[in-house]
């Protein structure tokens, strides 16, 4: 018979401890002597290294009471390590993050997509149309991860185009002319032969209902005359 501060001595652990598993349940309290000391059996010591066993596995002790409640323990445990491996999973792709951010990389855009804006530059685009793709796709991404990839990728094939490359360089520069010059509608229907040629009768979409489109476009009308002057006529040439 032990006392439980041989009982803790023993297996490794506190009587601190030996006693928040009482609380728990985790460890049945035996009888006391009559002297009112409890006294623990081997059958005590053997539960109470297998308790201590898990909970140095990182079982938290919620889960160790169901383990030892009830059966299946090899397949609770096979849980538990998948949890685990999610966990650390999650645990790394933040670090991932931390580590770009410490970097100076405080984008939280896709690395494809930080690479794509950072060509564009030498591809001949302005700073400000630039730092207008950064925060519109940081809107997207944000909001609609899935579509926003399927519309990056089909945007970033766009400059490999020397054709659509041209017509979206022409848009860039028109963003001070004047709405009336007569480039703009020349070019609006140059986009309209451009996109019916790409896209046929079907234009890549987001979810229905979904707001963002419209604050992309009002994000990018907002900025310039001539592009609200383009937007208006693409949507009444395109429908």
């Amino acid at each position: 018979m032990l006392t439980i501060g041989q009982l803790a001595g023993y297996v490794g652990v506190t009587v601190k401890t030996v006693r928040v598993y009482h609380a728990k349940g985790l460890l049945p309290e035996p009888e006391r002597d009559a002297s009112g000391y409890r006294r623990y059996r081997a059958a005590d010591a053997v539960e109470l290294i297998k308790i201590r066993t898990l909970a140095e596995a990182g079982v938290p002790l919620a889960r160790i009471r169901e383990l030892r409640s009830g059966g299946g323990v090899a397949a609770a445990l096979r849980q538990i390590d998948d949890e685990l491996g999610a966990r650390i999973e999650a645990l790394q792709a933040t670090r991932s993050r931390l580590r770009r951010l410490a970097s100076g990389r405080l984008s939280p855009l896709p690395d494809e997509v930080v690479s794509f804006l950072g060509r564009l530059p030498g591809l001949g685009f302005s700073e400000r149309w630039v730092a207008l793709q950064n925060d519109l796709w940081l809107l997207v991404f944000a909001t609609h991860p899935e579509t926003a990839r399927r519309n990056f990728l089909d945007q970033a094939a766009m400059v490999d185009d020397p054709g659509l490359l041209s017509l979206v360089l022409e848009y860039d520069r028109l963003h001070d002319v004047d709405p009336d010059d007569p480039r703009v509608d020349a070019l609006a229907l140059r986009l309209v032969s451009a996109t019916r040629a790409r896209y046929g009768g079907e234009l890549p979409a987001y979810e229905p209902g979904s707001a963002i489109p419209l604050l992309v476009q009002g994000a990018v009308n907002a900025s310039s005359p001539a592009w609200r002057r383009i937007d208006a006529l693409l949507r009444e040439r395109l429908g």
